[in-house]
């Protein structure tokens, strides 16, 4: 008899945990009045002004002579005023160090007021145009930002979408939601029989989801139970590519992909025999009777999975075919609160195994775990482990998703929480399909070492083993475009967390050897620091000679979240080699956080 594989977006068992939406509170990445536009970005305080003084001035050429105008300037104001460093095209960097906004208007009437000063200006920020969504059910989302069990996904949207990227959903099919149609394209049934199918026929074109409801307990062999179709592939579907920016439900991880719904799962699961040729079909291969691939998938995800003690060889040759050609293959680790190495595929090789983690940031009650789990991610709990099996208490702790309101056969479009490791698979599918996209020559291999050396530890706990932590999006996908990526002779990273207490000074060392000479004019220094109130923080790059450079000074009145930029610094006058050090300090009480990373590129 061929292995049959299971949904595992459930609770401990495999009845699918149906909740009725509720309303929570997370805090956003931006409140709805605070969200970034194109047009109306967040206004931000001035802190600093380039001076370009006219040619032939001593202050045009001498960082000395400018130097000592801006504390002339300073003194004349009664402001601190201070020389930070030369721009490429030739401006002085000045400091205003506490002057408020009517003080920095008398500053820049003293600059101007010098004949010696061509132009003075203020330092303006400038923001990406990857807004926060407006989708009306993003604020639920928690997955997606909350520091502390969500996956950081928002600051990765600045460099990928997942644009030109497929993932295949190795499911129960789809039900037509109007959240999802537009990144979607064709698909295929792989259920052979008609009967679990429900569709008349056996393998064919269209990967409608025709329910996968039970009548009966026992229907589906010894101890299974009476259950509604779940709709379980539009779920996951949702969680990686649900229309973003539409003033509709949702966001999808990689909302810019494109998924394609291949359909294994109906009555009572579906066989190991369907599951392999549809792995083989959606990533390019040839299956005997079945057409052609048009729009092979770089992502599959399989959030599914049944007991084994091992991985099938059915299931492990579909696996190595589709890496061989590209295509990173993401499974569900299971449900069962056992260790995952008796669960497949989770148990397979050439796989990214994901546990679920819940919104506190512990390995969720019911989720698998052990050595064969390589990372984590948000899957949430719809109930705690405690209350009774099959009921939902916490449905503001799932995973929201596109979903569909009927019973047993399909109704109306809806959205509901969810929760199960079926959950957390498609956000890692999803943090894939952005990394593929934006950088198409990654292995699969490099994709998932790329995810787990940049997960974040698990700020709960986690019995058994969980992975290298929770995904952590943003720091992955500027780990794969360069922005922090170590090992390139020129760019060094110190990634270990450092946490910054109320009204405490905390660094994080980073060692450089191997550079010869001086420091560049223009190091470039990248800062990962998670922190719910960053106007509380005051951010400095020390050198090896102890000599500090500001980055950030503190702004009691920028309450966004985080620190995640690159500083440029002209530390030219500093011996390149030696311990740097990222200093911060937090001049205020009410909000913590941690130094995520940081990284210098010379």
């Amino acid at each position: 008899m061929a292995a049959s594989a299971t949904i595992l977006g459930v609770t401990a068992t495999s009845a699918v945990a149906l909740a009725t939406e509720a309303t929570p509170t997370p805090k956003p990445v931006a409140p709805a009045s605070q969200a970034m536009s194109a047009t109306t970005p967040p206004s931000a305080p001035v802190d600093k002004v380039i001076v370009t003084y006219k040619s032939r001035t001593a202050e045009a050429t001498s960082n000395t002579a400018a130097k000592t105008d801006a504390t002339a300037k300073g003194a004349a104001t009664g402001e601190t005023l201070s020389f930070e460093r030369r721009l490429a095209g030739g401006g002085a960097l000045v400091d205003l160090g506490d002057a408020t906004g009517q003080d920095v208007s008398e500053v820049m009437a003293a600059f101007r007021a010098d004949p010696q000063v061509a132009s003075v200006e203020a330092d303006l920020r400038a923001y990406p145009m990857a807004v926060a969504p407006n989708d009306t059910e993003y604020a639920k989302q928690w997955d997606l930002f909350e520091p502390t069990g969500g996956m950081n996904v928002p600051g990765a949207w600045d460099k990928s979408t997942g644009s030109g990227v497929t993932v295949a959903v190795i499911d129960t099919g789809y039900a037509a939601h109007g959240d999802l149609s537009g990144n979607t394209v064709s698909g295929y049934d792989f259920i052979s029989a008609s009967a679990d199918a429900r569709d008349g026929n056996g393998r064919d074109a269209n990967p409608a989801d025709e329910g996968d409801w039970n009548a009966t307990d026992g229907e589906c062999g010894p101890g299974s139970k009476a259950s509604d179709s779940s709709w379980h592939g539009t779920h996951v579907a949702g969680t990686i590519a649900a229309t973003t920016h539409n003033a509709k439900g949702v966001a999808g991880i990689a909302y810019g992909a494109k998924v394609q719904h291949v359909r294994v799962l109906g009555k009572c699961g579906g066989a190991s025999s369907d599951i392999a040729d549809a792995i083989t079909w959606a990533s390019g291969g040839s299956v005997p009777g079945v057409p052609a691939n048009p729009t092979p998938a770089k992502v599959i995800n399989m959030s599914l999975g049944g007991p084994s003690s091992s991985c099938p060889s059915v299931y492990r040759n579909a696996i190595d075919g589709a890496v061989s050609r590209g295509t990173t293959v993401v499974v569900a680790a299971g449900n069962s609160n056992a260790n995952a190495s008796g669960s497949t595929p989770a148990n397979c090789a050439n796989v990214i195994n994901v546990a679920s983690t819940s919104r506190e940031g512990n390995r969720s009650f019911y989720s698998n775990f052990g050595s064969s789990v390589d990372v984590s991610a948000p899957g949430g709990e719809t109930r705690r482990g405690t209350d009774t099996p099959g009921t939902v208490t916490t449905p503001e702790n799932g995973i929201l998703s596109t979903l569909n309101s009927g019973t047993t056969t399909r109704s109306a479009e809806n959205y509901k929480p969810y929760q199960g490791t079926s959950m957390a698979a498609p956000h890692i599918a999803g943090l894939a399909a952005l990394m593929e996209s934006a950088k198409p020559a990654l292995t699969p291999a490099e994709i998932e070492s790329a995810i787990k050396a940049n997960a974040r530890p698990l700020p709960g706990t986690c019995t058994g083993g969980c992975g290298t932590g929770i995904a952590d999006a943003t720091k992955t996908v500027n780990a794969v475009t360069g922005a922090t990526t170590p090992g390139t002779g020129a760019a060094f990273t110190n990634s270990t967390d450092v946490a910054i207490a109320d009204n405490a000074t905390v660094t994080s060392p980073l060692a450089v050897s191997g550079r010869t000479g001086s420091a560049p004019a223009a190091l470039k220094v990248a800062v990962d620091i998670k922190h719910t109130w960053r106007g509380d923080l005051v951010v400095d790059l020390v050198a090896p000679d102890g000599t500090a450079y500001r980055l950030k000074n503190s702004s009691g009145n920028d309450s966004a979240d985080n620190v995640q930029t690159t500083y440029t610094v002209d530390a030219s006058s500093e011996a390149a080699n030696g311990t740097w050090k990222l200093q911060v300090r937090d001049v205020a009480t009410g909000d913590t956080g941690y130094i995520d990373s940081w990284g210098l590129t010379f």
